[in-house]
């Protein structure tokens, strides 16, 4: 079995509502993902021979999904007033609305998922909200 490994990261903003702690409040975090894929068979022929998959494509499609988060406030369905929304887009702040609560766990699984519709063999995907802290998604 072959595997490559790459990762990609963003900063964004989020809050967990509902939850009775900090993380109910907007905070931030450098989150890193990291991206593995497997397979048994090497391209046998073209530029491409003897490889999985070429890194700058894997890479790039990391880095494209990466950078569809970056400094943005992350938030969930139905957890911001649409008064809300709509002040926070007229002041022209970037936001993004997920259809799961913004947790590490429930990025890995929505990247894992994203990154198999793209046609990737992905084994696992690992996502850090903070150096000490990781949720993993695979096979």
């Amino acid at each position: 079995m072959y595997y490559l490994k790459t990762s990609a990261s963003f900063d964004s903003a989020h809050f967990l509502h509902g939850y009775n702690g900090k993380c109910a409040n907007i905070h931030g975090h450098h989150w890193v993902v990291e991206v593995k894929i497997s397979g048994v068979k090497l391209q046998g022929s073209g530029e491409k021979r003897g490889m999985l998959l070429d890194f700058g494509d894997f890479k790039q499609v990391v880095k494209e999904l990466a950078e569809g988060f970056d400094h943005k406030l992350i938030y969930e369905k139905n957890t911001l007033k649409p008064t809300t929304v709509a002040a926070l887009t007229e002041e022209g702040f970037a936001l993004v609305e997920t259809q799961f609560r913004p947790t590490a766990e429930n990025f890995a699984a929505h990247i894992y998922a994203a990154l198999c519709n793209k046609g990737l063999p992905v084994s696992c995907v690992i996502v850090y909200e903070s150096p000490q802290n990781c949720a993993e998604y695979g096979e």
